[in-house]
């Protein structure tokens, strides 16, 4: 053995574990491969425990044989429908699959794509109805000019964006403190012949309600009899959209109500797929305009596309047929009805401790909301930071306005919070309480913001944390 030979140190014995990274300049040489996946593996330990995240509804546990799949199909562009066909045939077998399942009058003739999420779905769903409104308006020789959208103030932020971004008024109903959703009275208030359409929430993002979507339908149909405004009813069903048909099967608020034009849902929270996937699926191919829709040959062959994502995975997509071929009716039933009985189960042990007054007893989807009752000398955020301490993620937020002063927390009940974990929950919520009631801590002069009421301090605290503010 030649003895100027020498051992290469382990790991974590070389260099870059004891050199500062500049995350702020382009690194001039590479580093050994297992050695940058420790780094990256032992740095992302900091981050909350995916399981113990109650603050999100995105899905984050999947069978191994579904990862598997997923891996298989990461190297697939999915836009690339020349090159993989048989990715594109999943993609559009899903979309008749979930017109089936939301009832439209043929599942065979409905339209839809795929999304990276609710909020593209969204926005490409409040544009087709945009521009069908303009074509409308321009064969009856009507201005078509000055649009606008009606939904609530529970809505996504990305109502808002789309208002924002495409040069729509945005007609926003207010919460109110002791009324979290919306009416068909509200509605039929603020539409008239410029409305695109309305939207309405198959459970909400901030209190996990639904709003009255019959209701709304019947009120539309109204005034489309009286006054001939034909508007489209836009159901949000980012999360609900997977609850309500194994839930109750018999509700109406999907294609089976007039007015519903279009549906979007989250393939990646309730549809119990990896992040990220949605779906946008209207009634039939008549709403979705065809000058909305491109054709490219410069992949192989005249391909139409209705995304702003162009390249993207096709990946999730595949992990969401694995889902409906693998679950069905039955194991998607099984599944939310597991979810909607542990969170029954958290919101009744919530409010027979006296301590809590719960927000959404009827429970739209598997989400439980609670406030604190009376005045105990500490705050939703104390609480959520002393849940924190023991690897709790439970966000603490106000409602928008005019709800503003109401000050919640949230649990998001997804497939892999099971009845032990819920009880543990519940112990800790006890001990959390227990100990802030004796410390009665002092009031924080500015409550901490959240993801929806303060994006941008939110994401300046994340930068401070980590060492990127600058």
């Amino acid at each position: 053995m030649s003895s100027d030979r020498r051992t290469t140190p382990p790991i974590h014995g070389r260099a870059s574990f004891r050199t500062a990274i500049d995350r702020t300049e382009f690194p001039e040489h590479g580093l050994d491969p297992d050695e940058v996946y420790e780094l990256l593996h032992t740095g992302l330990m900091l981050d909350g425990r995916e399981t113990l995240n109650l603050a999100s509804f995105v899905t984050t546990w999947m069978e191994p044989q579904a990862e598997a799949l997923i891996h298989d199909t990461l190297r697939k562009n999915h836009i690339d429908h020349e090159e993989y066909p048989v990715a594109s045939l999943v993609e559009e077998a899903c979309v008749h699959m979930l017109g089936d399942l939301f009832h439209a009058p043929d599942p065979a003739t409905v339209v839809g794509v795929a999304t990276i999420g609710s909020s593209e779905a969204i926005m490409l769903g409040l544009l087709a109805h945009k521009r069908a409104w303009q074509h409308r308006r321009q064969a009856a020789g009507e201005p078509a000019d000055r649009p606008n959208v009606v939904f609530g103030a529970e809505t996504h932020v990305v109502w808002d964006k789309f208002a924002n971004y495409f040069d729509v008024e945005m007609r926003k109903i207010p919460m109110r403190p002791d009324r979290y959703t919306i009416t068909a009275e509200d509605v039929a208030s603020r539409v008239d012949e410029r409305t695109i359409a309305v939207g309405a929430v198959l459970g909400t993002t901030h209190i996990g309600e639904a709003d009255p979507i019959a209701d709304i339908d019947a009120a539309l149909v109204r005034i489309k009899a009286d006054r001939g405004w034909d508007v489209p009813l836009h159901v949000d069903g980012a999360s609900g959209a997977f609850i309500a048909p194994f839930a109750e099967p018999d509700l109406a608020w999907d294609f089976r109500l007039e007015q519903v034009a279009s549906i979007n849902a989250s393939g990646h929270k309730y549809g119990l797929v990896y992040p990220g996937v949605g779906w946008l699926v209207f009634r039939d191919a008549s709403r979705l305009p065809e000058d909305l829709v491109f054709s490219v040959n410069y992949l192989g062959g005249a391909q139409p596309t209705y995304t702003f994502n162009f390249s993207r995975g096709s990946a999730m997509i595949q992990a969401q047929m694995y889902n409906f071929l693998r679950l069905g009716r039955d194991g998607y039933t099984a599944i939310v009805e597991t979810m909607l009985a542990n969170a029954r189960y958290l919101n009744e042990a919530l409010k027979a401790t006296g301590r809590f007054e719960i927000l959404n007893p009827g429970l739209a989807e598997p989400v439980v909301t609670f406030r604190l009752s009376g005045d105990p000398g500490y705050d939703v955020y104390h609480l959520s930071a002393r849940l924190r301490e023991n690897g709790w993620i439970v966000p603490a937020y106000s409602l928008p306005p005019d709800a503003e002063d109401v000050h919640l927390m949230r649990v998001v009940v997804r497939l892999d919070l099971s009845r032990l974990m819920i009880d543990q929950l519940l112990r800790d919520l006890d001990l959390a309480c227990t100990a802030l009631e004796a410390e009665s801590p002092v009031p924080r002069a500015h409550h901490a913001p959240d993801l929806w009421t303060a994006p941008a301090h939110a994401a300046a605290r994340s930068k401070a944390r980590t060492g990127l503010r600058r």
